[in-house]
């Protein structure tokens, strides 16, 4: 099997995660690369399942020893990375590996992976919209969510620097769209 890797990048609260999992369940030959964080976890996510959840002296003992494949600050204090493990993990099961990661490591991924690599920005109808995604989640405090509105600003003005941008704007549209382009890398 030659792997293939699908990279799903997005500003916070476009839809990035219910995307994946929802490749995952229709596609048999994607498995989740769970990415490594320092932030605190919410209530509904698990360990080693959503993220794996470290403390900053382990991240950055990872950092010294050359672990991860991509890693940034993604917000002050809150720091995320792709292990190399978590990849060879993955390669060992032979599957294609889906990831659900912020724009920057999205870009970074796309250049590690190259032509193997699929990367997908799912874009907003707009920022209204995206606000009000971010308070539906009921996880973040009105200072976070204004973090994340204006970083959203910046990460947006990357998304043509993405394979293919497909706009989350009604939802049942953009599985079918998304899923059709998927399963069109994989299978060439």
């Amino acid at each position: 099997m030659n792997n293939k890797f699908i990279i799903i990048s997005a500003p916070s609260g476009s839809g990035k995660s219910t995307i994946a999992s929802f490749l995952l369940k229709n596609i048999n030959t994607l498995s989740f690369s769970v990415s490594t964080t320092t932030r605190i976890k919410r209530k509904n996510e698990k360990d080693g399942i959503d993220y794996y959840f470290i403390n900053k002296i382990k991240f950055n003992n990872h950092l010294k020893k050359g672990d991860f494949i991509e890693w940034e600050e993604v917000y002050e204090g809150d720091y995320k990375g792709t292990l190399k493990s978590e990849i060879d993990r993955l390669l060992n099961k032979n599957k294609n590996i889906i990831f659900d990661v912020d724009v920057k490591g999205g870009l970074n991924l796309k250049k590690y992976f190259g032509d193997n690599s699929l990367s997908v920005f799912l874009d907003v109808p707009n920022l209204l919209t995206l606000k009000d995604r971010l308070q539906k989640r009921g996880s973040e405090t009105e200072k976070s969510i204004n973090e994340r509105i204006e970083k959203s600003k910046q990460e947006i003005l990357l998304k043509d620097e993405f394979d293919v941008v497909i706009l989350n704007d009604k939802i049942d549209q953009t599985k079918k769209e998304i899923l059709s382009v998927i399963n069109n890398f994989i299978l060439t």
